[in-house]
């Protein structure tokens, strides 16, 4: 049985329920990132849009990390936590949510470049780092083991997920684009890149997030019956 079937279907009826929140987290992101760069650029050029490029990087992963946060807030039907304490709660992991960020993409970029199946295959085994580093609180190095341990067995069925969060991101991508053609260029490309970040992307993360959770509880039912054979042999 793949325990990911229905995950569109579960992370749909959450995002639902909670885009309003996930969308403030993701433009509180959004905004400051965009500032950063902005300042980097004007003060230091080159030098600065290339450390623009650094923490626009660092700032999807610390994205993707407080938006994990927020799944599990919000999974049993309600946001306890209010935006500012869903960044407080993600705030002593961001050292190790960005340099795992730095490594994901420079690997998985490698990967891509080396005719694309390494950086799908990397993809697939690490989509799980992040997750293990928020809610399970791994070190750098164990959250890439763990991913792998989540991912082994199911390899085929997260990829799958992965392929279809890219169909669906880059469909909405283009509707945005077509809806807002009769704008100008520069306003069209805004406003699909805002939505885009606080609207579409918070959606993938969701999808990943229950992921990571129905690939747990497939690891926990395969330990169970193991542990149980174990307490009846001693």
């Amino acid at each position: 049985m793949n325990p990911l079937d229905g995950v569109f279907r579960e992370a749909w009826e959450l995002w639902k329920g909670h885009w309003r929140h996930f969308a403030t987290i993701a433009l509180v992101v959004y905004v400051v990132v965009a500032l950063i760069g902005i300042l980097l650029v004007a003060s230091l050029g080159l030098l600065g849009a290339l450390l623009a490029l650094l923490v626009t990087l660092a700032g999807a992963f610390w994205l993707q990390g407080t938006l994990i946060e927020a799944v599990r807030d919000v999974r049993d039907g309600r946001a306890d936590l209010s935006v500012k304490a869903t960044f407080e709660r993600v705030l002593p992991r961001l050292n190790r949510i960005a340099l795992a960020g730095i490594v994901l993409a420079v690997a998985i970029g490698l990967g891509f470049i080396l005719f694309v199946v390494p950086g799908l295959f990397l993809m697939t085994i690490w989509l799980m780092v992040i997750p293990a580093i928020v809610l399970e609180d791994r070190g750098l190095g164990e959250a890439f083991d763990r991913s792998r341990e989540l991912v082994r067995g199911n390899g085929w069925n997260l990829f799958l997920v992965i392929i279809l969060t890219f169909i669906l991101i880059i469909g909405v991508s283009l509707a945005l684009r077509i809806l807002l053609s009769p704008l100008e260029d520069w306003i069209a490309g805004l406003i699909a890149d805002l939505l885009g970040n606080t609207i579409v992307a918070p959606f993938a993360v969701v999808v990943w997030t229950l992921s990571y959770y129905r690939l747990r509880a497939r690891e926990q039912l395969t330990e169970a019956p193991a542990a149980a054979a174990g307490e009846f042999r001693a």
